[in-house]
């Protein structure tokens, strides 16, 4: 584990190397973010990656909220997610459900993407599988617009838990 102090050191190309990963399949979080070294802390450090998010066009933002998998999805049985999502995911049980537990997650999968047109986001980490699913079922009620910005909530919520596992505070 790193302190700010590391973090700071680090290149601009061992930055992304090490955080690249945060912003799930999409490293120009971490690109935009190591510009605003140095960071102070590292809460200014979450702060840049969510900057960083905020400040790309609808269509980068669209593109980053894409790249995470479903929830207990396709690519979570086969393996192929990214190691932060599969180990997320496997702390709240979502790796041994139940025949019929994951017959009702790829429904809700499936009608939250036809839906909205991008996969459900939820920070799982210190969630529960019941509490996955009530969010699963109100936010389907959202319109689109609304539940692009929880989305992007959810997604800072994700890039804090991984940088807060890997830098020191």
């Amino acid at each position: 584990m790193l302190d700010i102090a590391g973090v700071n050191a680090l290149s601009p190309d061992d930055f992304v190397a090490r955080f690249g990963d945060v912003a799930e399949h999409s490293p120009w979080v971490a690109e935009t973010a190591a510009r605003e070294r140095p960071f102070a802390s590292r809460e200014a450090m979450i702060e840049a990656f969510a900057a960083a998010v905020a400040g790309a066009s609808h269509e980068a933002r669209l593109a980053l909220i894409r790249a995470h998998p479903d929830l207990a999805g396709k690519a979570a049985r086969a393996g192929t997610m990214a190691e932060d999502s599969r180990r997320e995911q496997a702390g709240v049980g979502l790796d041994s459900l139940t025949e019929v537990e994951y017959a009702r997650f790829t429904d809700l999968n499936t009608r939250y993407r036809d839906k909205f047109g991008f996969p459900f986001i939820f920070a799982v980490k210190g969630a529960t599988k019941g509490m996955i699913l009530d969010a699963f079922e109100a936010r389907s009620a959202d319109d689109v617009e609304t539940e692009f910005a929880t989305a992007l909530a959810q997604v800072a919520r994700i890039f804090r838990f991984r940088l807060e596992d890997r830098i020191a505070s």
